[in-house]
């Protein structure tokens, strides 16, 4: 296979993942009430707590930028927290209590009742997304965990569990980007309005 057939599968295969997403009613209810979620949870002076690892701790801290400074258009900023980014923090619970505590601790130190965390993890089955996941039920938060389509460990323990109807990694975690745009997109003009650009 040449590189410019390579790159036509690629872009093809993306393609038939957002397909698939969007010819998915149930999967795009459950973006719906995410985005329902976190609006609400900001309504009421709360925020949005984000981690995941590697690709997915990228996708955290993009989203989490999103809140903070802005997505399609000037407003205020919203509170929001990437849980992947203070390398003192990730270190220390690394070292005292072991990498698969690293999410779950700052759930313990940082979350109110309230507050919504949004964990991202492809497999569905890092421990330190699993265990905070638990800890959001110990604090009260209410929890999103974003996925692929195997069954895992999150099915059972995210309040909303959104499923991308894929099992490969790359494809998945394109399609979690466009999701947490999507969610940022409604938050954003629930909050403060249409597009103003």
């Amino acid at each position: 296979m040449n590189n410019l057939q390579h790159i036509y599968n690629e872009i093809e295969a993306s393609i038939a993942t957002k397909q698939r997403l969007l010819a998915d009613e149930n999967l795009l209810s459950s973006i719906e009430r995410a985005a329902q979620v976190v609006t609400e949870a900001y309504r009421k002076g709360n925020k949005t707590l984000l981690a995941g690892n590697g690709g997915s701790a990228a996708d955290a801290q993009h989203l989490a930028g999103e809140f903070v400074s802005r997505f399609y258009f000037d407003r205020p900023g919203i509170p929001s927290i990437a849980l992947t980014t203070d390398t003192s923090i990730i270190t220390a619970i690394s070292n005292d209590y072991g990498f698969e505590r690293l999410f779950a601790r700052q759930i313990q130190a940082q979350g109110i009742e309230g507050d919504v965390f949004i964990g991202i993890s492809t497999s569905g089955n890092s421990p330190n997304i699993v265990a905070a996941f638990k800890e959001c039920k110990n604090k009260g938060l209410f929890s999103i965990g974003l996925t692929g389509s195997k069954p895992c460990a999150m099915d059972d323990l995210c309040d909303i569990c959104i499923k991308v109807p894929s099992s490969c990694t790359p494809r998945i975690q394109e399609a979690h980007i466009l999701i947490g745009h999507i969610i940022c997109s409604i938050v954003e003009k629930e909050l403060f309005g249409e597009n103003k650009d």
